[in-house]
């Protein structure tokens, strides 16, 4: 059991776990700070008593990256909008506290005219957790979310609150504690708020059809290039995809949709549109999926049956709406996750290996697989640094085994210089991927900052190396 701190008394609470039960951790302490001066103190506080510290957003990363034996963090009493400053060409810097989810900054943004330019497809996660594990969406033009942050209020580990960004100039403390930041698994310090370049609000056109494997296995570039947004879901077992392609309604379009909408025949349509969205989010995608999960747990035997009927429930649809409602779904079955970040040419093969090992095999597989894309950037610690990139997820239900297929697929992913997802499970260390990122310079700036390894833990050395003297329990 642990002490959480309300005031100066403490109380008992049981430990920690997160969304997908695949870590728990029983801190010393735990807090709920309500504003920077209180994580500021809080931070301060533990560091002298020899603790280490981390921050927790929804719990949503599958790793040990928010764990600790410490002072565990709960930021979602740092919530909300603080300012925006617009320019002239429609975009804004909007400073947001580090805890706000994403779900809550999506509606905060439109109520002022703005989005952000890409999304994933869950929105539960806070924007500091979202950013520091290299959460991203789809889309041969578009970055992950930690290219869309300017700047940063962090709480390093003398208790001192620091405000870096890119206008920073390149090579400076500053600048290089910014870069740590923004996409560090929380190693720099506790996130306070993020600033984040927003654009004018925008609309997308979706459409989801079923398409044939093969068609996409052909020519993966031309299925890349086929939308602003492009990504597909593969039922193993079947030769069948979901295809989704979303693409960005010019302003005009957009205008003229929400303007149909305010009418009494655009509210019909909608609300059509809203139904049909009802029946294939929450009945399909959620209520009957976790009853068809729940029979191949029951009997795995029947898995490819199931999958050869979920590859066909799903049948071909369009959607017009705001740009975070399409982005962003509901997925209520807990599952198990393994994602990589390829290189982009390689992705036609990796998939094709994926699905002879399955074949081969014949694991029961109850999940699809995913495959997203995403433009080249230069952040240190990004999956896509570098290079033009394909991301492969595979999936397991929660009560069915999936060490054997995500085993398979790592050794399968590592061999086509596959970077694992920060907060998805996979076994590399920083040796493996040493070759892939500057983790010289992420282990000196880690010693300026942190020099006895307050915001370490055993996760964040396991991958980026041991940056400090570690002298905290």
């Amino acid at each position: 059991m642990a002490d959480t701190v309300v005031g100066t008394s403490p109380i008992t609470v049981p430990a920690w776990e997160n969304w997908a039960r695949t870590v728990a951790a029983r801190p010393a302490r735990t807090a709920s700070p309500e504003s920077e001066d209180e994580v500021a103190s809080l931070v301060a506080g533990a560091a002298a008593d020899g603790l280490r510290v981390r921050a927790r957003g929804s719990g949503h990363s599958f790793t040990p990256a928010a764990v600790t034996d410490g002072l565990l963090l709960d930021l979602a009493g740092l919530s909300g909008l603080t300012t925006v400053r617009r320019r002239p060409d429609g975009t804004a810097r909007v400073t947001v506290r580090a805890g706000t989810p994403l779900f809550h900054l999506h509606h905060l943004l439109a109520a002022r005219g703005l989005a952000m330019t890409n999304l994933g497809d869950i929105d539960k996660q806070t924007i500091s957790g979202a950013i520091s594990t290299g959460t991203h969406g789809t889309g041969l033009r578009f970055g992950g979310l930690a290219t869309q942050v300017c700047g940063v209020r962090v709480v390093t580990a003398d208790g001192v609150v620091r405000e870096v960004g890119v206008d920073d100039a390149s090579g400076t403390p500053e600048r290089e504690l910014f870069e740590l930041a923004r996409l560090g698994l929380g190693t720099a310090g506790v996130l306070t708020a993020v600033t984040i370049e927003a654009v004018p609000a925008f609309w997308l056109r979706s459409t989801e059809r079923p398409e044939r494997l093969g068609e996409f296995l052909e020519d993966p570039d031309a299925f890349a290039r086929s939308a602003d947004h492009a990504e597909l879901y593969w039922f193993p077992g079947t030769h069948r995809i979901q295809a989704i392609r979303n693409v960005r309604l010019p302003a005009d379009e957009a205008a003229q949709w929400g303007t149909d909408r305010s009418g009494l025949k655009g509210r019909l349509r909608q609300l059509r549109q809203e139904a049909r969205g009802l029946v294939d989010d929450e009945l399909v995608t959620n209520g009957v999926f976790e009853v068809a999960c729940r029979l191949c747990t029951a009997a795995p035997i029947l898995t490819p049956g199931v999958n050869r009927f979920a590859s066909k429930a799903l049948a071909a649809r369009e959607t017009v709406a705001p740009s975070y409602r399409v982005f962003c779904h509901k997925r209520r079955v807990r599952f198990r996750e393994m994602e990589y970040a390829l290189p982009r040419e390689a992705v036609g093969d990796v998939v094709r290996e994926l699905a002879d090992w399955h074949h081969r095999s014949g694991e029961p597989v109850a999940f699809p697989v995913e495959v997203r894309f995403a433009a080249p950037d230069d952040l240190w610690l990004s999956t896509s640094r570098g290079r033009d990139t394909a991301y492969v997820a595979v999936h397991q239900y929660q009560r069915m085994p999936h060490r054997r297929w995500f085993d398979a697929a790592e050794r399968i992913f590592v061999a086509a210089q596959g970077r694992p997802h920060w907060g998805k499970l996979h076994h590399r260390t920083a040796q493996d991927l040493a070759e892939h990122y500057p983790l010289g310079d992420v282990a000196r700036v880690r010693r300026a900052v942190d020099p006895d390894g307050v915001f370490t833990n055993s996760y964040a050395d396991a991958v980026l190396g041991t940056g400090s003297a570690g002298t905290v329990r």
